[in-house]
């Protein structure tokens, strides 16, 4: 498996996996399918050349199989901190190390810039998966957030995670 920072050239294979993961676990996004489909290529090329956004994929074979997004927040009060986002593994490959490593970038990376001390990401407590993942890296849940997410009429709650660098 190779993982490394997604640049522009990658944009293609970035928004291909981006909207299968939209329409394959709608649930786990803020963004619907419905409102990236036509603009994401867009509004990928300009977030991959952000200095506060980085943008880290996995590879096996040559594929792209799992992303993670890690984002720097801007405004000096709240600079020592950055959020991952936009976090997705391909239901082949769920279970295979992926999704640790992934994150286990993200959050290597968030050490070496400048000023983070907390990284945050937000989860659907629906995904046990997924939470069992953060746990184990070190995250801890500092809020739930009841019906954080409405669609199609039905409700999903969502655990706000954080991790302490220092």
């Amino acid at each position: 498996m190779e993982i490394r920072l997604l640049t522009t050239a990658d944009v293609d294979q970035y928004v291909h996996i981006r909207l299968q993961a939209l329409q394959e676990s709608p649930a786990a996004f803020a963004t619907s399918f419905e409102e990236e489909k036509y603009t994401a290529l867009q509004k990928y090329e300009v977030r991959f050349q952000s200095p506060y956004s980085l943008t880290f994929g996995a590879f096996l074979a040559g594929k792209l199989v799992g992303v993670v997004t890690l984002i720097q927040e801007e405004r000096i009060k709240t600079r020592h901190r950055a959020n991952i986002v936009a976090m997705y593994v391909t239901p082949e490959t769920r279970g295979s190390g992926v999704g640790k490593a992934l994150i286990g970038t993200a959050i290597e990376q968030a050490q070496r810039l400048e000023g983070v001390e907390q990284v945050y990401l937000s989860v659907v407590t629906s995904n046990s998966p997924a939470r069992n993942l953060y746990s184990s890296l070190g995250f801890k849940v500092f809020s739930l957030e009841k019906h954080a997410l409405k669609i199609n009429n039905v409700y999903f709650d969502e655990e706000h995670m954080v991790l302490f660098l220092k």
